[in-house]
């Protein structure tokens, strides 16, 4: 039986390009995003095609049991989840405080950080039970750092950090690997970059610092790091990672306070 690799947030970048790659090496990955029937279809299909396995469903990971009836399905029906990839987005815009509800806010938290948690709280034991496991949890650079126009995203993804910390604390010597990979810059990816510039303007950047310039971040290269990760002998484990383009700065490094102000 092979291993599953499962992707919570499998969307035509970066989520569904790393289901794509584990396949590739030889899992079977399971693919689950929230819309768009059609375009998890296609995602399964290439992936097929390829000579890999996959299959996968649409979930809401809002909804209650959503995401631990998934996974309890999975560990009975397909096979021992190995690596779960968490790459559910956060984003609820750029807003400031007055602009940002109490929904926003709640919705966010649920889908950065408890979202994590509750796939954490089923599928840890079964990993420490086999006495191995990996835990990919996408993020980003408000993880890192609060601007002033990401109240909901940076409380959201700093908490999503902290949890990361805190699964490794105790559950780390057990076997399971559980590493916080912050993606610093812009993601070359038609359903999110894509669908926040528009069609004219994405092609735009693409163009201008995508391509052969290699300003963007590529998902197929981004892939290639995740499968690396889950491959990493325990002496040599990486919890925390930062991904960016070479011609980009470092969030550490970079002046928000003239951007936004």
């Amino acid at each position: 039986m092979k291993p599953v690799c499962l992707v919570l947030g499998a969307g035509a970048g970066i989520g569904g390009t790393v289901a794509a790659k584990f396949a590739k090496e030889g899992y079977r990955s399971y693919l689950c995003r929230r819309s768009d029937q059609e375009g998890l279809d296609r995602l399964i299909g290439n992936i097929k095609e390829a000579g890999g396995e996959a299959s996968g469903c649409l979930m809401n990971a809002i909804e209650e049991n959503s995401i631990e009836e998934t996974i309890t399905m999975i560990e009975k029906d397909i096979g021992p989840i190995e690596v779960l990839v968490y790459n559910l987005g956060a984003q609820t815009g750029m807003k400031l405080l007055d602009q940002t509800s109490y929904k926003e806010f709640e919705w966010g938290w649920r889908m950065a950080s408890f979202g994590l948690f509750r796939a954490a709280k089923v599928l840890c034991p079964l990993m420490v039970e086999r006495g191995k496991g990996n835990i990919l949890v996408t993020s980003a650079t408000a993880a890192m750092r609060g601007n002033k126009n990401q109240h909901s995203h940076a409380a959201a993804m700093g908490a999503r950090r902290m949890l990361c910390q805190s699964l490794n604390a105790e559950f780390g010597r057990q076997g399971i690997h559980v590493a916080h990979i912050v993606v610093d810059g812009a993601v070359d990816a038609p359903d999110t970059l894509g669908k926040m510039l528009g069609p004219e303007l994405y092609q735009q950047m693409r163009e201008t610092r995508g391509m052969e310039h290699d300003g963007l971040i590529l998902p197929e290269k981004v892939a290639d790091t995740y499968y690396h990760l889950a491959q990493q002998h325990r002496s040599t484990w990486t919890h925390e990672i930062d991904i960016r383009s070479f011609s980009d700065l470092s969030w550490w490094n970079h002046d928000t306070m003239l951007e936004n102000d």
